[in-house]
């Protein structure tokens, strides 16, 4: 172990960085989902992760699964990618090893790993805003595009530090008593897992849009953050809540628990569908579709042409269907530049858009684990499907073309326990397909 280098620091313009973002490979090996071009995953043998660091943890993973954020990395749209990245946000698993300056965590402890990396130092996450380290993402490339760089993720490019992701058997946790939650024995894997991203990504798109008691909200998107969003917007109190996708069964999922549903492909004029079901408009949006979702020949046609990076379609709606001073929330990912803003909109109505960044998971975490624990808060309603580890490269195709169904899964390995209550069996993507 190289103690001697223990969170070395640099300097890149006047911020102190981590720059310990890779393990030492072992002599072991273990099986990985790698990135190897635009469209171009696969499952390897590649050497287990050490220790390199004294606040280090390696961890068996017991649960991981894909996202749909994850999409953009498949599809080489976000920077610094480079063949052989491990990717993965979203694991849990069981603590192998600990490093010396561990104080909370010990051999076998369940765990859940937050998707951002926190240093627990910086004046960042001395506030609780991980999300936004000043210390854990050492991508000159993020800080000249953005003016700063955010906190490093999991699996997630080197412009978010080049840490190696969680669809492996093992991952290495930096500074664990910051990153890691312990599991209680009454929460299964099938649950906790989600607690490293979209229960709390979801949450923190609500607190984002400030919904209250008796508003209305819209919510384009119903993938697993949209539906979690709504649920969340539910618990707040809200009266109304409307969710425009045009996956079948994403729709009826959110009109099985009360929601007000927008198919796009049948409802062209989005907007005047929503004031069809709301005349005044809505008091909150959150926008959890992203950038890639182009509609209209102009936006398809630019991006196309790389005139711009981001389409601004859906913010566009979500002006004119929220309120004046009203509120709109951005948990979509958004990376670049967008034409056709409709920015006169937002200041003449007065409303607030809000980026809500990537939500600052260990700021909730112990509040929502409890809600979880008490069954307040049930994830597994997202839960779809169950597969095996081996099986991800097909399973990226088969999830970016919306095939058999597949929306949130839980992705077993060697160390998994059998499936717990009342969640799905494991299955084959291979034998869905051929049904």
């Amino acid at each position: 172990m190289n103690t001697a280098a223990n969170f070395v620091e640099k300097q890149t313009s006047d911020r102190p960085v981590v720059v310990d973002t890779e393990a030492n490979p072992s002599d072991g090996e273990m099986m990985a989902l790698q990135w190897f071009g635009k469209e171009n995953v696969a499952v390897n043998k590649v050497p287990i992760p050490k220790i390199t660091n004294d606040r280090d943890v390696i961890v068996k993973v017991t649960g991981t699964t894909i996202c749909g954020s994850d999409l953009h990395l498949y599809h080489g749209e976000i920077l610094e990618m480079k063949p052989g990245d491990i990717l993965g946000h979203e694991w849990c698993g069981i603590v192998e090893e600990v490093g010396p300056k561990v104080k909370n965590f010990k051999k076998n402890d369940r765990v859940v790993s937050s998707f951002q990396i926190g240093c627990g130092d910086c004046s960042y996450c001395k506030k609780d805003l991980t999300s936004m380290c000043d210390r854990t993402n050492t991508s000159k490339v993020q800080e000249l595009m953005y003016g700063a760089a955010s906190g490093g993720i999991y699996g997630y490019s080197h412009f978010t530090g080049g840490y190696a992701g969680g669809q492996a058997e093992y991952v290495r946790a930096p500074i664990a008593d910051v990153n890691l939650l312990k599991i209680p024995n009454s929460v299964p894997d099938e649950k906790a897992l989600y607690l490293s991203d979209i229960i709390p990504t979801s949450y923190h798109s609500v607190v984002c849009a400030n919904i209250k008691e008796g508003d209305t909200v819209a919510i384009w998107g119903l993938g697993p953050i949209g539906l979690c969003a709504a649920k969340w917007a539910q618990l707040k109190g809200a009266k109304t809540i409307i969710g425009i996708d045009n996956v079948k069964d994403r729709l009826m999922k959110a009109e099985s628990f009360g929601c007000k549903t927008i198919n796009f492909d049948l409802v062209k004029d989005v907007v005047k569908g929503i004031f069809e079901i709301v005349p005044a408009g809505v008091d909150a949006s959150i926008d959890a579709a992203g950038f890639r979702y182009s509609k209209g020949i102009l936006h398809s046609v630019q991006r196309t042409l790389a005139l711009e990076t981001d389409t601004s379609e859906t913010v566009n709606e979500a002006i004119k269907a929220t309120k004046k001073f009203g509120t709109i929330a951005l948990i979509a990912d958004y990376v670049g530049y967008t034409n056709q803003f409709l920015i006169g909109g937002l200041m003449e109505k007065g409303i607030t858009l809000r980026g809500c960044g990537q939500a600052p998971v260990q700021k909730y975490w112990h509040e929502l684990m409890k809600k979880v624990e008490s069954g307040e808060f049930d994830p597994s309603f997202i839960l779809t499907h169950r597969f095996s580890i081996e099986e991800f490269k097909l399973l990226y195709k088969v999830f970016d073309e919306k095939k058999c169904g597949i929306e949130k899964v839980f992705v077993q390995t060697r160390f998994s326990s059998a499936p717990a209550k009342g969640t799905p069996q494991l299955s084959s993507v291979n034998e869905l397909l051929k049904k």
